[in-house]
């Protein structure tokens, strides 16, 4: 099967290119199990970022649903996951606080623009041209940003105030919270860590993590362990989206939040460029840098026009996609599709408090 250097020029959707070469029964089980790994992934982690960022966790989830779906749907890369990331934070943080929500929906809006625009000028291409050390330290960084996020829920800290955005200051509350810590849920975090490598190991064939997660929640509702949920750390979450509406537009309001517009398409389309290229060593194939671009514009625009915040390809996601056994983008629409019947169906549940 050719890699898909040969059209890396094209402005086609791997989607596209999927379906013509053939799609079965075998590829869409993949497919579907990969969807749901990853959804259950992007669920907290979507709300944990929107948070982080200053909005409310239904942002996030809008982000991941409807800016994820036009990714996959539209994306250069047949692995790409699109939705909130953690590298935006402080810039999503900043942009809110300055300008409002408004504000902050309409530079996603002139963000989405921009890239759809360097992706159509085929400035794309650029991304080649990036030292290959550039994209391991990019990746180590954001792999060390996550994980810090993490540590708080890991190990069930409560924080004085509100946990630092920055590297260092968030290191230095966290040492400061350790009389807090939640002997059960750091059991519950690291053990189900543990359950995934060793499934791995063992059988490398099974979907490690949705067996890891139904595992450990199984074991904090049965025991009543005093660990957090979703819906006791998030609260109530939204039933549905919201119609799809433009931010307020004014010239004075487009001048003034053009400049973290500008930062927004240039961290948006170097982080979904460097994912598609860890997808692409991940599985010896090649992404199209230019449609990749186009999809992630468009994504940024129906993401603002839903109340969603910026869109990006997401590392970590798009690992977890390629490592559950994705074989399409029809991995990914499906993964934003389970968010939302997630939203509309299961939220009742998904929300409860195993102790009560």
């Amino acid at each position: 099967m050719p890699d898909g250097s040969a059209t890396v020029h094209l402005f086609r959707p791997k989607l596209v290119t999927t379906l013509r070469e053939g799609y079965g029964a075998s590829a869409l089980r993949k497919d579907m199990v990969a969807a749901l790994t990853v959804a259950i992934v992007a669920l907290p982690l979507s709300m944990a970022i929107a948070v982080a960022s200053g909005v409310g966790p239904e942002r996030g989830l809008y982000t991941a649903i409807v800016g994820g779906f036009l990714v996959s749907l539209l994306s250069g890369s047949r692995f790409q996951i699109g939705g909130p990331a953690g590298a935006f934070i402080v810039l999503v943080a900043a942009t809110a606080a300055k300008y409002g929500v408004e504000g902050l929906l309409l530079t996603v809006l002139l963000s989405g623009l921009m890239l759809l625009s360097i992706g159509v000028l085929r400035l794309g291409s650029l991304i080649r041209h990036i030292p290959h050390a550039v994209t391991v330290g990019f990746t180590c960084g954001i792999a060390v940003t996550i994980l810090a996020s993490q540590l708080k829920d890991l190990a069930g800290l409560h924080l004085a105030g509100a946990e630092p955005g920055p590297f260092l200051p968030k290191l230095g509350a966290l040492v400061a919270a350790l009389p807090t810590l939640n002997l059960q849920a750091l059991a519950i975090g690291c053990g189900s860590a543990a359950l995934i490598f060793f499934i791995r190991y063992l059988r490398p064939g099974w979907p490690a993590m949705l067996i890891a997660v139904a595992g450990a929640s199984a074991v904090a509702a049965f025991f009543h362990l005093p660990v957090e949920t979703i819906g006791s750390h998030f609260g109530s979450l939204p039933n549905g989206l919201p119609m799809p509406r433009l931010p307020s537009i004014t010239a004075q309001r487009v001048l003034a939040v053009l400049p973290s517009a500008l930062s927004f398409t240039l961290l948006g389309g170097v982080e979904s460029l460097l994912s598609a290229k860890v997808a692409d060593s991940m599985t010896g194939r090649k992404h199209r840098s230019n449609m990749e671009l186009v999809g992630q514009g468009v994504a940024n625009i129906g993401s603002a026009l839903f109340g969603g915040i910026a869109v990006t390809g997401t590392i970590a996601r798009t690992a977890t996609n390629v490592r559950a056994g994705a074989s399409s983008p029809l991995s990914g629409m499906m993964h934003s599709l389970l968010l939302l019947v997630f939203m509309l169906v299961v939220v009742a549940f998904i929300v409860q408090d195993p102790v009560g």
